[in-house]
Protein backbone atom coordinates (compact mmCIF):
# COMPACT_ATOMS: atom_id res chain seq x y z
CA UNK A 1 0.00 0.00 0.00
CA UNK A 2 2.99 2.65 0.46
CA UNK A 3 4.33 1.87 -2.69
CA UNK A 4 0.60 2.51 -3.88
CA UNK A 5 -0.03 5.50 -2.15
CA UNK A 6 3.75 7.29 -3.61
CA UNK A 7 2.68 6.44 -6.90
CA UNK A 8 -0.90 8.19 -6.41
CA UNK A 9 0.67 10.87 -5.06
CA UNK A 10 3.06 11.41 -7.58
CA UNK A 11 0.70 10.74 -10.44
CA UNK A 12 -1.45 13.49 -9.08
CA UNK A 13 0.96 15.80 -8.62
CA UNK A 14 1.85 15.41 -12.43
CA UNK A 15 -1.78 15.84 -13.13
CA UNK A 16 -1.99 19.59 -11.95
CA UNK A 17 1.68 20.21 -12.28
CA UNK A 18 1.24 19.71 -16.34
CA UNK A 19 -2.40 20.53 -16.55
CA UNK A 20 -3.23 23.43 -14.32
CA UNK A 21 1.00 24.32 -15.24
CA UNK A 22 0.02 24.49 -18.81
CA UNK A 23 -3.13 27.14 -17.99
CA UNK A 24 -1.02 29.45 -15.40
CA UNK A 25 2.27 29.40 -17.28
CA UNK A 26 1.35 28.83 -21.08
CA UNK A 27 -2.25 29.90 -21.37
CA UNK A 28 -2.45 32.97 -23.30
CA UNK A 29 0.13 30.62 -25.80
CA UNK A 30 -1.29 28.00 -26.18
CA UNK A 31 -4.82 28.42 -25.85
CA UNK A 32 -7.83 25.78 -24.56
CA UNK A 33 -7.02 23.50 -26.87
CA UNK A 34 -2.88 23.08 -25.54
CA UNK A 35 -4.34 23.11 -22.02
CA UNK A 36 -6.97 20.57 -22.55
CA UNK A 37 -4.12 18.70 -24.40
CA UNK A 38 -1.87 18.85 -21.23
CA UNK A 39 -4.14 17.49 -19.05
CA UNK A 40 -4.59 14.75 -21.26
CA UNK A 41 -1.48 13.85 -21.82
CA UNK A 42 -1.22 14.26 -18.28
CA UNK A 43 -2.70 11.08 -17.45
CA UNK A 44 -1.47 9.46 -20.11
CA UNK A 45 2.29 9.69 -18.87
CA UNK A 46 0.91 8.73 -15.26
CA UNK A 47 -1.33 5.65 -16.28
CA UNK A 48 1.74 4.35 -18.49
CA UNK A 49 4.44 5.36 -15.52
CA UNK A 50 2.47 4.73 -12.50
CA UNK A 51 -0.10 2.55 -13.52
CA UNK A 52 1.52 -0.61 -13.17
CA UNK A 53 1.39 0.18 -9.18
CA UNK A 54 -1.60 1.52 -8.14
CA UNK A 55 -3.85 1.62 -11.29
CA UNK A 56 -2.97 5.71 -11.69
CA UNK A 57 -6.74 6.53 -10.21
CA UNK A 58 -5.05 10.13 -9.38
CA UNK A 59 -8.52 10.93 -8.66
CA UNK A 60 -11.01 10.60 -5.84
CA UNK A 61 -14.00 10.10 -7.73
CA UNK A 62 -12.24 7.55 -10.08
CA UNK A 63 -11.47 5.69 -6.70
CA UNK A 64 -14.88 6.31 -5.27
CA UNK A 65 -16.49 4.75 -8.48
CA UNK A 66 -14.43 1.84 -8.32
CA UNK A 67 -15.46 1.19 -5.11
CA UNK A 68 -19.13 1.61 -5.99
CA UNK A 69 -18.55 -0.68 -8.94
CA UNK A 70 -16.75 -3.08 -6.00
CA UNK A 71 -13.10 -3.28 -7.82
CA UNK A 72 -11.76 -1.89 -4.33
CA UNK A 73 -11.98 -1.63 -0.62
CA UNK A 74 -12.90 1.14 1.61
CA UNK A 75 -10.18 1.31 3.26
CA UNK A 76 -7.61 1.28 0.11
CA UNK A 77 -10.42 3.92 -1.27
CA UNK A 78 -9.53 6.66 1.59
CA UNK A 79 -6.12 5.49 1.45
CA UNK A 80 -5.70 6.58 -2.36
CA UNK A 81 -7.94 9.87 -1.95
CA UNK A 82 -5.54 10.64 0.81
CA UNK A 83 -2.34 10.47 -1.76
CA UNK A 84 -4.44 12.10 -4.19
CA UNK A 85 -4.77 15.07 -2.20
CA UNK A 86 -1.68 15.28 -1.04
CA UNK A 87 -0.20 14.67 -4.46
CA UNK A 88 -2.84 17.49 -5.78
CA UNK A 89 -1.48 19.96 -3.32
CA UNK A 90 1.78 19.22 -3.55
CA UNK A 91 1.59 20.21 -7.42
CA UNK A 92 -0.21 23.63 -6.82
CA UNK A 93 2.48 24.53 -4.42
CA UNK A 94 5.27 24.05 -7.26
CA UNK A 95 3.56 25.09 -9.54
CA UNK A 96 3.08 28.56 -7.43
CA UNK A 97 7.05 28.43 -6.93
CA UNK A 98 7.66 28.56 -10.57
CA UNK A 99 4.81 30.89 -11.14
CA UNK A 100 6.14 33.48 -9.06
CA UNK A 101 9.24 33.75 -10.45
CA UNK A 102 7.92 35.77 -12.92
CA UNK A 103 7.64 39.43 -11.78
CA UNK A 104 4.35 39.98 -13.61
CA UNK A 105 2.59 37.07 -12.20
CA UNK A 106 0.02 38.02 -9.21
CA UNK A 107 -1.76 34.69 -7.83
CA UNK A 108 -4.77 37.06 -7.05
CA UNK A 109 -4.83 38.52 -10.82
CA UNK A 110 -3.50 35.30 -12.61
CA UNK A 111 -4.79 32.46 -10.41
CA UNK A 112 -3.23 28.86 -9.79
CA UNK A 113 -6.27 26.70 -12.47
CA UNK A 114 -8.31 26.96 -9.87
CA UNK A 115 -12.01 25.44 -10.95
CA UNK A 116 -15.38 27.82 -10.45
CA UNK A 117 -18.51 29.00 -12.04
CA UNK A 118 -20.75 32.22 -12.47
CA UNK A 119 -20.12 35.91 -12.30
CA UNK A 120 -15.99 36.82 -13.23
CA UNK A 121 -15.11 33.11 -14.33
CA UNK A 122 -14.46 32.64 -17.68
CA UNK A 123 -17.77 31.65 -19.24
CA UNK A 124 -19.73 32.86 -16.51
CA UNK A 125 -21.94 30.03 -15.97
CA UNK A 126 -24.00 29.29 -13.66
CA UNK A 127 -24.22 26.85 -10.51
CA UNK A 128 -26.88 24.61 -11.78
CA UNK A 129 -24.22 24.60 -15.61
CA UNK A 130 -21.74 23.83 -13.33
CA UNK A 131 -22.95 20.66 -11.28
CA UNK A 132 -24.64 19.30 -14.20
CA UNK A 133 -21.35 19.38 -16.46
CA UNK A 134 -19.51 18.21 -13.50
CA UNK A 135 -21.39 15.48 -12.72
CA UNK A 136 -22.36 14.20 -16.27
CA UNK A 137 -18.56 14.22 -16.92
CA UNK A 138 -17.34 12.63 -14.53
CA UNK A 139 -19.99 10.00 -15.14
CA UNK A 140 -18.93 9.48 -18.83
CA UNK A 141 -15.41 9.86 -17.51
CA UNK A 142 -15.59 6.95 -14.83
CA UNK A 143 -17.69 4.76 -17.45
CA UNK A 144 -14.58 4.97 -19.85
CA UNK A 145 -11.78 4.11 -17.34
CA UNK A 146 -14.00 1.09 -16.09
CA UNK A 147 -14.95 -0.16 -19.76
CA UNK A 148 -10.75 0.03 -20.78
CA UNK A 149 -9.61 -1.27 -17.84
CA UNK A 150 -11.88 -4.16 -17.65
CA UNK A 151 -11.09 -8.29 -17.99
CA UNK A 152 -10.95 -8.72 -21.85
CA UNK A 153 -10.53 -4.70 -23.12
CA UNK A 154 -7.31 -4.14 -24.56
CA UNK A 155 -5.57 -2.73 -21.48
CA UNK A 156 -2.63 -1.62 -23.09
CA UNK A 157 -4.61 1.15 -24.62
CA UNK A 158 -6.19 2.20 -21.40
CA UNK A 159 -3.79 5.02 -20.85
CA UNK A 160 -4.19 6.40 -23.61
CA UNK A 161 -8.14 5.99 -23.71
CA UNK A 162 -8.39 7.43 -20.62
CA UNK A 163 -6.36 10.56 -21.50
CA UNK A 164 -7.88 11.34 -24.72
CA UNK A 165 -11.13 11.04 -22.62
CA UNK A 166 -9.78 13.82 -20.39
CA UNK A 167 -8.63 16.13 -23.18
CA UNK A 168 -12.15 15.85 -24.88
CA UNK A 169 -13.66 16.37 -21.52
CA UNK A 170 -11.43 19.73 -21.35
CA UNK A 171 -11.96 20.93 -25.09
CA UNK A 172 -15.94 20.79 -24.21
CA UNK A 173 -15.62 22.24 -20.88
CA UNK A 174 -13.07 24.97 -19.85
CA UNK A 175 -15.00 27.86 -20.39
CA UNK A 176 -17.79 26.18 -17.98
CA UNK A 177 -16.20 25.29 -14.74
CA UNK A 178 -12.30 25.01 -16.06
CA UNK A 179 -12.80 21.13 -15.89
CA UNK A 180 -12.76 19.44 -12.49
CA UNK A 181 -14.26 16.02 -12.26
CA UNK A 182 -11.68 15.72 -10.13
CA UNK A 183 -12.12 16.65 -6.31
CA UNK A 184 -8.17 16.24 -5.56
CA UNK A 185 -7.43 18.59 -9.12
CA UNK A 186 -9.58 21.29 -7.28
CA UNK A 187 -8.22 21.01 -4.42
CA UNK A 188 -5.15 21.77 -4.93
CA UNK A 189 -5.27 25.20 -6.21
CA UNK A 190 -7.79 26.59 -4.63
CA UNK A 191 -6.06 25.49 -1.10
CA UNK A 192 -3.50 28.62 -2.25
CA UNK A 193 -6.08 30.66 -4.44
CA UNK A 194 -8.47 30.90 -1.53
CA UNK A 195 -11.59 32.98 -1.67
CA UNK A 196 -13.71 32.36 -3.98
CA UNK A 197 -11.90 29.35 -5.14
CA UNK A 198 -12.32 27.53 -1.88
CA UNK A 199 -15.98 28.91 -1.61
CA UNK A 200 -17.03 26.56 -4.91
CA UNK A 201 -14.62 24.05 -3.66
CA UNK A 202 -17.99 21.98 -2.86
CA UNK A 203 -19.48 22.11 -6.08
CA UNK A 204 -16.08 20.38 -7.77
CA UNK A 205 -16.64 17.44 -4.79
CA UNK A 206 -19.95 16.53 -4.70
CA UNK A 207 -21.00 16.88 -8.05
CA UNK A 208 -18.33 14.62 -9.49
CA UNK A 209 -18.64 12.34 -6.67
CA UNK A 210 -22.43 11.94 -7.41
CA UNK A 211 -20.91 10.91 -11.39
CA UNK A 212 -18.73 8.63 -10.15
CA UNK A 213 -21.29 6.87 -7.68
CA UNK A 214 -23.97 6.69 -10.58
CA UNK A 215 -21.04 4.97 -13.15
CA UNK A 216 -19.98 2.58 -10.59
CA UNK A 217 -23.35 1.60 -9.63
CA UNK A 218 -24.44 1.21 -13.09
CA UNK A 219 -21.27 -1.12 -14.06
CA UNK A 220 -22.09 -2.99 -10.62
CA UNK A 221 -25.09 -3.65 -11.88
CA UNK A 222 -24.04 -4.79 -15.34
CA UNK A 223 -25.73 -2.36 -17.05
CA UNK A 224 -22.91 -0.38 -18.79
CA UNK A 225 -20.52 -3.45 -18.99
CA UNK A 226 -20.17 -6.49 -21.85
Amino acid sequence: MTKKMLAEVLGTFILVLFGCGAAVLMGGQIGMLGISLAFGLAIVAAAYGLGAISGAHLNPAVSFGLWVAGKMSLPDFIAYAVAQVLGATLGAAVLLMIASGNADYSLATHGLGQNGFGAGYLGEYSLGAALIFEAVMTFLFVTVILGATAEGAPTHLAGLAIGLTLAAIHLVGINVTGVSVNPARSFGPAVFAGGKALADLWVFIVAPMAGAALAGALWKAGLTRA
